[in-house]
């Protein structure tokens, strides 16, 4: 273990993002240091995924998902698409899991736009199937959709989850896992969410360098503030909230 007091595991982040090009080492050993054992570094299109296959296989507490996120779609083509799907598949026995990829309808109201991302996920879902890998789910007010999509697979991670109870209900009813990221320590919506999902079901993530507990960047080292956060909430020890999701890391990922 690392000296951090406990050991935690950042479900979701974007290391290779160009936001760390000045300082990447020292951001991980900021993170090692606060006992962030391990990093999970997600993909979200060709460029993303080849970035974080080269980061994963830098450091061995890194591990990747590849994916195909829904915002980027309207400037992919099809072929690129596919490239993208074959990327995965060739890469599957490197990989944690199939993601992130979904829909996002806060940044598509277009029907059109909102087809394709549907197409699409489509894809992904059934290549997470036949890898028997986890889909790792971006569903942004498009949440009833994803569910409805994924709910006959067996492994299923929504990251940064930020739909209703009722749908989360739905998707924990499944075995599903919600991943909280830090914004929960800035938004109230997140936090009736952390109340309300089982510690055996819960993941935790920083999403970074978005969703920071702080001013500016996020970083994988300030999912500790989430993870303090949602021990009050929970009216928890940390420590048993950190065991806990750390576990379930390592369940739904095979780490």
């Amino acid at each position: 273990m690392s000296r951090g007091k406990f050991e935690v595991i950042d479900t979701h982040c974007h290391l290779d993002f160009k936001n760390f090009n000045k300082d990447r080492d020292e951001v991980i050993r900021r993170a090692l240091d606060a006992g962030v054992t391990t990093m999970i570094n997600s993909g979200i299109d060709l460029k993303t995924n080849r970035k974080t296959l080269e980061l994963a296989k830098k450091y061995d507490f890194i591990r990747p998902t590849l994916g195909l996120n829904p915002n980027g779609l309207g400037e992919t083509t099809d072929a690129e698409v596919a490239a993208t799907l074959e990327q995965i598949r060739s890469h599957a026995e490197e990989i944690v899991g199939v993601g992130e990829a979904g829909l996002d309808y806060y940044r598509c109201p277009d029907e059109k736009g909102r087809v394709r991302q549907r197409e699409v996920f489509g894809k992904v879902v059934e290549l997470a199937r036949g890898l028997d890998l986890p889909q790792v789910i971006h569903a942004r007010l498009a949440e009833d959709e994803a569910f409805d999509m994924v709910k006959d697979l067996n492994k299923v991670v929504f990251h940064c989850y930020s739909g209703t109870v009722g749908t989360m209900r739905e998707a924990l009813d499944r075995g599903f896992y919600i991943s909280l990221a830090t914004v929960v320590c800035k938004s109230a919506q997140h936090q009736v969410l952390a109340r309300q999902v089982p510690l055996d079901r819960l993941l935790i993530e920083t999403d970074s360098p978005f969703l920071s507990p702080k001013r500016g960047r996020n970083e994988p080292a300030y999912v500790l503030d989430g993870l303090s956060l949602i021990a009050r909430i929970k009216d928890l020890p940390a420590e048993d909230v950190a065991k806990a999701t750390t576990a379930n890391a390592r369940r739904i990922f095979n780490l």
